[in-house]
């Protein structure tokens, strides 16, 4: 696997190594060994799987503490792009995000450590997006942000007249009024 650091501290792209041929193709999508020695110690409780449809955007969604999640994503089918936002205090890279596109063919993972909002919007006609998470999901601790908020300035490369939000993605607060309950430790 090749481990590839991103200008956020903690935020890796995971690119796996695919031998294929004509019947197909095989690769590694996971070692806790690999993962424990090149990203960080963590121990994954939780996989979930999601399907959408293009225009679809999930996001930015967070758990707070003590439920705070880090996720390892990937796209199993289709193409998405994803987004981790920087809401830890005193970071050097707070309110910065890190986009990465993910698809069935570059067969790429994405880490977003704790700390992180994290979303998604699906570029393809459909997308089966899979994650594991290293706490289990607690519905009182949900915590989002305003996916278009023009201070975080993500460009989701979906025109924003085709994008789909449920209906509690459609409501949730800005950047400059957000108190974060998670502060940055080197």
């Amino acid at each position: 696997m090749n481990f590839i650091k991103t200008d956020i501290e903690g935020v890796k792209i995971i690119e796996p190594k695919v031998f294929g041929d004509e019947r197909g193709y095989f690769f590694e999508s996971f070692s806790q060994k690999e993962f424990d020695e090149n990203v960080c110690k963590t121990v994954f409780v939780q996989d979930n799987e999601s399907k959408s449809c293009y225009g679809v955007l999930r996001g930015l969604h967070f758990q707070m503490p003590p439920f705070a999640q880090a996720k390892l994503v990937r796209c199993v089918r289709g193409r998405v792009l994803d987004v981790a936002v920087d809401i830890r205090k005193g970071s050097p890279t707070y309110g910065k995000h890190i986009a990465c596109e993910l698809s069935e063919e570059n067969h790429r993972m994405f880490f977003i450590p704790r700390g992180f909002a994290h979303g998604f919007s699906v570029l393809s006609e459909t997308a089966i997006f899979q994650y594991k998470c290293d706490n289990y999901y607690a519905p009182q601790s949900e915590g989002a942000l305003m996916w278009n908020d023009k201070d975080l300035n993500i460009n989701w490369l979906v025109p924003e007249d085709k994008v789909i939000l449920s209906e509690k993605d459609k409501h949730h607060p800005l950047f400059k009024d957000f108190d974060s309950p998670f502060v940055f430790e080197r």
